[in-house]
């Protein structure tokens, strides 16, 4: 990476971590009052809606998971990323990869909030933090060069370890989401949709996260040079989306004084493991060899 580069992408990464902070931050100090009111969506769903705060017109149920997903967002996604700033500005490939994924975190969840939640205040800000992640993303990808890239890893890399859990998490994701849009299929609405018109999170990880996930494993498995780039920053992404589905879960709990156990443990169990395997993947990289 030459200089202007590296300075370059550390500017972006200080924006997008910026810009991430005002947006979580304003999802949990300007959230309201707490109040609502009960509606009925055009799909015949009742649900209570929220009616203050800069998540006005969503679902109380979708207002409490997004908390949840802001707290996260606020303590670890934007300190991450800072962190990581150091480290690109000097050109190491272990903060470029970890970068990664948080910013495939970033881009994720703010693609997935521009979407979602109904038109308010934030939307632009959303919009932006998901455009600047992608372009932050192809920027850093396009400076690792991937034929060289096994050759930076020990034996020790878990490649195989990282393929079983991507095989794993599609596999979950397919079940739960088909489960639950054969339900809805079948007429079974109520406490489906939470006043939305169709299943947006369902069609984001089924069109995007199953995919990548799979071919994650598939390259992973076959020892592939970019199976090391999409493990090493997968690793760290899958980390934060569990992590942010357990405290989505928990801060629904807080809301509704109902816990779902079983999500909970699920996800919570996801993101240990993807803890170790992403000690166990940037212990396994090599010092850069000496040029010149």
């Amino acid at each position: 990476m030459t200089k202007n580069t590296r300075t370059g992408v550390v500017i972006l990464c200080l924006i997008i971590a910026l810009l991430t902070g005002l947006a979580s931050g304003a999802g949990l100090f300007l959230r309201g009052d707490g109040s609502f009111e009960p509606v009925t969506s055009v799909r015949g769903e009742a649900y209570q809606m929220a009616v203050t705060g800069v998540y006005a017109y969503n679902a109380v149920r979708v207002v409490a998971e997004g908390i949840g997903w802001d707290i996260f967002t606020l303590v670890f996604a934007v300190p991450a990323l800072l962190a990581a700033l150091p480290a690109l500005a000097r050109g190491s490939l272990r903060g470029r990869l970890f970068a990664l994924g948080i910013l495939g975190y970033l881009l994720y969840q703010y693609l997935m909030y521009a979407v979602t939640w109904a038109f308010g205040p934030l939307f632009l800000l959303f919009v932006a933090i998901y455009a600047l992640s992608l372009a932050a993303i192809v920027w850093i990808v396009s400076t690792i060069p991937l034929s060289e890239l096994a050759e930076r890893f020990s034996e020790g890399f878990p490649r195989r370890s990282m393929a079983a859990l991507s095989f794993l998490l599609a596999t979950l994701l397919l079940f739960m989401w088909l489960a639950r849009i054969v339900s809805a299929l079948g007429g079974e609405i109520q406490g489906m949709l939470y006043g939305q018109t169709t299943f947006v999170v369902q069609a984001l990880d089924l069109g995007l996260i199953v995919p990548l996930v799979l071919f994650t494993g598939v390259t992973a498995w076959r020892g592939s040079p970019v199976g090391y780039l999409l493990c090493a920053t997968v690793v760290v992404k899958a980390f934060a989306m569990a992590a942010a589905i357990a405290a989505m879960l928990l801060s629904a709990w807080a809301y509704e004084g109902t816990l779902e156990v079983v999500p909970l443990i699920i996800f919570a169990t996801i993101a240990a493991v993807t803890v170790w395997l992403g000690t166990r993947m940037y212990r396994s990289l090599l010092p850069a060899p000496a040029t010149g």
